[in-house]
């Protein structure tokens, strides 16, 4: 190929500024429009935008061994030419749309075959995204998706910027690490290394020994165990990185099995709030983390939004979100908020509730939709089924009338509440009116896991209201930190990672109250569930977007816990032996976030899904469609790592 020139000009670069200049352009030829045999019009598209080229035989200089127009649609072409500012009328909106291009010389680059799967610029009949995504690389070229990925590099700068400025240090971490019981479940990845002995030399394999006992690396969930050893080595007081994690989890539109977090620890951090913070219902530790996440968070939306966010985000605890919202990542635009009855209950009817039992209820909330509310949808019924199809969980609707006035209030099967007086006072309480809806659920005293039934029923709701358009979403941007989480649950879903009945509802480093250390020294059962943990989650209009806690520091209790809480095994427990050896060797007070890039940055670009601002997604099953993973390998891959298939079939490769 011959030579040819440097680019002079970006195509949204050009205005009207250049009329007369000479430019050299470079691009893709997105469309052609055949005008007559001697007079043609092309759009020429690079990363910035696009322009407009006339292309006439008259204004060509010298031989072109072919003609420009005949170039399928996507190929590469450089193009010479002088700006030509466009009549008033033929005049577009956006960068490039003020002037045209001259042709005068060209040279193409690299064609493009005569029929690609679909073409980036395509509006009818678009393939789906799943087939698109097969040819990422073309889908990468469409304007919206590629804005996406200018966009994150942007935020990946502004919040760089914020970090160095505060005295961060970017620490990258291993990604090859053992297997540890941290909560979800892990990717593991064979290595030929045989395992160490008890001398603590490799145990070799012999020819014509048994098969050696393979040994494998686990891919990092998250950097935690490193950043919290970096911090305690003192060289670091402040980290960050851009850590790629991995887990071997079911897809969502907001999960892929590797994704990106903005990881972050600090040394020295709180355990206590400070009076201020503790008058704005922040009452953990901390506090320093929160200040750096808010710098971060404001600094994005003023320079990519241009939005000025508030100097602190409003702060609720777990059970204050559980009870009004129904949810652990509520989305605080909803109008619309769940009532505890019980807290309006007289003294002796909540006492008589504690004493039911828990399947029972020992609590009440109601969903009150007045009558004529945006919420008050059509197919309420049919959103109920959807929720609670079996009706065990969800009392209603109840429709407020003249008939029943008296006689709303669900039925307990052991508390009794056929008060008159009662009612009448909880109907002005509630301040109800004749068409009102109402829906009621039972529950315990104290919420526990992600979300409650009206939880459910009001985002349900307000999604058939805002299709309907009876709701429309505040564009401004809802932050909400979320605090004081349980410090362990019973999961059935992590019943394979733990040994015992309680897990960690965070991770089990995360510090415990300073108020509830009584209630975790007891050790009892009934009590653990009451143990608040010093955990903050950061939520954007119902997303979690973010979620770290302050640390245990103390070897003594961080072991005591693995053992006797979480009832780790002693395998499970040496294999945090690092960590605790590092916090028995002068660990200072320390805590850290981690915020979900991807979902971050979904959000900034308004996307359905994260995968639209990754470069190169994984499917909602996790499969790469560009380049085939997982695959199967061959039994002569497999045998080095002392691997073999289990299952003699005609398909083992």
């Amino acid at each position: 190929q011959a030579g040819f020139s440097a680019r002079t000009k970006y195509c949204a670069e050009i205005s009207e500024s250049d009329d007369g200049a000479h430019v050299v352009l470079a691009g893709w030829l997105q469309n052609i429009r055949y005008l007559s045999y001697d007079v043609n019009f092309l759009i020429l598209r690079d990363t910035t935008g696009t322009v407009q080229l006339l292309y006439r035989d008259v204004d060509l200089q010298g031989p072109h061994q072919f003609d420009l127009i005949s170039c399928p649609l996507e190929s590469v072409v450089l193009v010479e030419g002088t700006v030509k500012a466009r009549p008033p009328k033929e005049k577009r909106p956006g960068s490039g749309g003020q002037v045209e291009v001259i042709v005068h010389k060209y040279t193409l680059l690299n064609p493009a075959d005569r029929e690609l799967p679909f073409y980036p610029a395509q509006v009818v009949n678009l393939p789906s995204s799943e087939f698109r995504n097969t040819f990422r690389y073309l889908e990468l070229r469409r304007q919206e998706v590629g804005d996406n990925i200018r966009k994150r590099s942007k935020v990946t700068r502004v919040i760089r910027d914020v970090l160095d400025n505060q005295g961060f240090l970017d620490v990258e971490t291993p990604i090859l690490l053992n297997s540890t019981a941290e909560g979800a479940r892990e990717f593991l990845v064979p290595t030929r290394l045989h395992r160490l002995g008890e001398a603590g030399t490799p145990v070799v394999h012999m020819q014509g020994e048994p098969p050696r006992i393979p040994t494998f690396y686990a891919l990092a969930q998250s950097p935690q165990q490193p950043k919290q050893l970096l911090i305690c080595s003192g060289a670091v007081e402040k980290y960050y990185q851009f850590a790629r994690c991995f887990r071997d989890e079911d897809g969502r539109k907001d999960r892929q099995p590797e994704f990106t977090q903005l990881d972050l620890e600090m040394a020295f951090v709180s355990w206590a709030a400070e009076e201020r913070e503790f008058e704005r219902n922040w009452r953990i530790g901390g506090v320093e983390v929160k200040e750096v996440i808010e710098s971060i968070v404001r600094r994005i939306w003023k320079d990519v939004e241009d939005v000025d966010l508030p100097e602190a985000f409003r702060v609720i605890t777990y059970q204050e979100a559980m009870t009004k919202y129904g949810s652990d990542k509520p989305d605080t635009r909803i109008p619309l908020e769940i009532v505890d009855i019980t807290a309006l209950l007289p003294l002796e009817y909540q006492e008589e509730l504690l004493r039911a039992p828990a399947f029972q209820g020992r609590a009440i909330d109601c969903l009150h939709i007045p009558l004529g509310s945006q919420f008050q949808v059509q197919g309420m019924d049919r959103l109920l089924e959807q929720i609670d199809p079996q009706g065990k969980r969800i009392v209603g609707p109840v429709v407020f009338t003249e008939d029943n006035f008296l006689q709303w209030f669900p039925r307990h099967p052991r508390v009794k509440f056929h008060d008159e007086s009662l009612i009448r006072e909880l109907n002005l309480k509630l301040d109800l009116r004749f068409g009102d809806t109402l829906f009621f659920s039972w529950r315990d005293e104290l919420h526990s896991g992600g979300a409650t039934p009206l939880g459910a029923l009001r985002l349900a709701l307000a999604e058939r209201a805002r299709t309907l358009g009876t709701y429309i979403p505040p564009k401004e941007p809802h932050f909400l930190w979320v605090t004081e989480f349980p410090l362990f649950g019973k999961y059935e879903e992590k019943d394979s990672l733990v040994g015992g009945e309680w897990s960690s509802t965070h991770h089990p480093f995360t510090a415990p109250m300073a108020e509830d250390m009584e209630l975790l020294e007891m050790g009892l059962s009934p009590m653990l569930g009451k143990v608040r943990g010093q955990h903050y989650d950061l939520v954007l209009n119902g997303v979690e977007i973010g979620g770290g806690s302050v640390r245990i520091h103390d070897a003594k209790l961080q072991e005591w816990i693995m053992r006797e809480i979480l009832k780790l095994s002693e395998d499970e427990v040496g294999r945090f032996s690092h960590l605790l050896q590092a916090l028995r060797s002068g660990a200072p007070p320390h805590g850290g976030i981690a915020l979900g890039f991807d979902r971050l940055m979904s959000i900034l670009c308004d996307t359905p899904s994260i995968r639209e601002v990754i470069a190169f997604p994984k499917t909602a099953d996790g499969r790469d469609p560009v380049f085939g993973s997982p695959s199967t390998l061959l039994q002569g891959v497999l045998r080095p790592y002392g691997l073999a298939y289990a299952l003699k079939s005609k398909f083992r490769p």
